[in-house]
């Protein structure tokens, strides 16, 4: 007859699939909060067209003032690249862009 060991039950199976699962979540929420964060010093042009309002042109922009040197913080940036003032700043900062690590930080 065909039996099972006798350390074999269905609660040690949940157990190890609550682990697997529990451990799972942890990853994807380290993953997904990682994936978060992109800096304007490190980004690609294809990671720069995934902001939402960067768009092509601008990006392009951004990698050619890039090539000056990167960029020091949100000042820098937005004196160095045309179209990007307060507002679209404040709008990247809040999708997770980061300048030198750095979100935007706007003094009352």
């Amino acid at each position: 007859m065909n039996t099972l060991p006798d350390k074999f039950c269905i609660g040690s199976v949940f157990k190890a699939c609550q682990r697997w699962v529990g451990l799972g979540g942890i990853v994807l929420v380290l993953v997904s909060t990682s994936a978060f964060a992109l800096d304007i010093n490190q980004a690609n042009e294809a990671e720069l067209d995934s902001v939402k309002g960067m768009g092509p042109v601008l990006s392009a922009k951004v990698l050619k003032a890039r090539t000056q040197g990167p960029f020091k913080d949100w000042p820098d940036l937005m004196q160095r690249v045309s179209g990007i003032r307060q507002n679209k700043a404040q709008q990247f900062s809040e999708q997770g862009l980061t300048v030198d690590g750095q979100a935007l930080n706007l003094k009352p």
